[in-house]
């Protein structure tokens, strides 16, 4: 039985409609992350979730019990919020135990749950500060120890690091991982940074416009994306996508010619040939690479390289520590290539390189799904 089941919910503001029948099932344990840009509909499914907001339409089912039309407080969740939403009168201990006080739990529970918590989240040390003596970080793990202590059947976690600095959200990020690792609770968790959806999540849901668009392992949502807005919304550097000219058939294989001003045309070997590329010859499609999928071509192992070899201009180069971001044309305008620390080249030089298309993804040109 899934610990949460959401059948084709919709929620309308109006004439507005902001959730059009999403339908996913979450498993007992499992880390869910609703990712997706401002105005997606994420939290507004989160909301749904939670009771907060009722839906127009559609069911939503907590461990095989209806609570659709149930109360927040009927529905067995926790939540934490991107405010921390902590009582400032209160202590750590109290603001931990208050919902635990309101019901009605003993007092002895009551102080054994928030010492367990304290302990997990190593803030025993703070039970009895005020918010106001405390960091951002500190007061994110106040507001975690009170939704850990309810023990609930799921936790719902709303944008919870974004007022955190770029550091301590890094830090933060760990911390989560490691309770979920450690309690095995089923967590849903709302964000705009897909690099925290790919950090954290077991899957990824991928909203825009009220609707689910890919469902899937952080690997899969990186690697094999459905659409063109998956493939630039995930990864950072965010996907290249090249125009091309699909050329050749099924039998003597297919190529793809991209044209870049001021060089000569690139011709590419298309390795997956589809059904779907028959009808698609003479038209133009997407050719996305990500930044890793470039490397640097050594002569010297010619004959062992895997990928299609090419030259070009650079025109940017971002040492980063780690790696090298250049930037440079290809196509109608510039992609973004990830090349080793060591690579001797600076601006204006040109640099032989290769592209491994076994990696690459094809997008039709107008529709934008994915071709092969």
């Amino acid at each position: 039985m899934s610990a949460l089941e959401i059948n084709k919910v919709r929620k309308t503001f109006g004439n507005t409609e902001v959730l059009k029948e999403v339908s996913l099932a979450i498993e007992s344990g499992e880390f869910l992350i609703l990712v997706g840009p401002s105005g997606c509909g994420k939290s507004t499914l989160m909301n749904a979730i939670a009771g907060l907001e009722p839906v127009t339409a559609g069911e939503i089912r907590i461990a095989g019990r209806d609570v659709t039309w149930c109360t927040p407080a009927e529905r067995d969740i926790a939540m934490v919020f991107q405010s921390y939403a902590l009582y400032p009168s209160m202590t750590v201990r109290q603001n931990i135990a208050f919902g635990l006080e309101m019901r009605k739990m003993p007092r002895g529970e009551r102080e054994a749950a928030v010492e367990r918590v304290a302990d997990l989240l190593q803030i025993s040390h703070l039970l009895e500060r005020k918010p106001s003596q405390l960091s951002g970080g500190q007061r994110q793990r106040v507001a975690m120890g009170r939704a850990l202590a309810r023990e609930p059947q799921i936790y719902l976690f709303d944008e919870p690091l974004s007022n955190l600095d770029a550091k301590l959200r890094v830090d933060m990020r760990t911390e989560i991982k490691k309770l979920h690792q450690r309690l095995g609770t089923t967590i849903v968790y709302v964000t705009h940074d897909q690099v925290e959806a790919m950090t954290l999540a077991d899957r990824i849901a991928v909203m825009r416009d009220g609707e689910i668009l890919q469902l899937g392992t952080p690997e899969a949502i990186y690697n094999d994306p459905v659409n063109r807005f998956v493939a630039e919304f995930m990864g950072s550097p965010s996907m290249n996508l090249i125009d091309a000219t699909l050329e050749g058939d099924a039998a003597q294989g297919y190529r793809l010619r991209i044209v870049t001003p001021g060089e000569d045309d690139l011709c590419l070997p298309w390795p997956r040939p589809t059904e779907a590329l028959a009808s698609r010859v003479g038209q133009r499609v997407l050719l996305g690479l990500r930044p890793e999928h470039f490397a640097e071509h050594d002569a010297r192992i010619d004959e062992m390289a895997q990928g299609a070899p090419f030259t070009a201009r650079v025109s940017v180069a971002e040492p980063t520590g780690a790696d090298i971001l250049l930037r440079l044309p290809l196509g109608e305008g510039e992609v973004t290539a990830r090349v080793g620390p060591r690579c001797p080249v600076l601006p204006g030089e040109r640099l032989a390189l290769r592209i491994d298309l076994g990696r690459a993804v094809l997008f039709d040109g107008q529709s934008e799904h994915r071709l092969a």
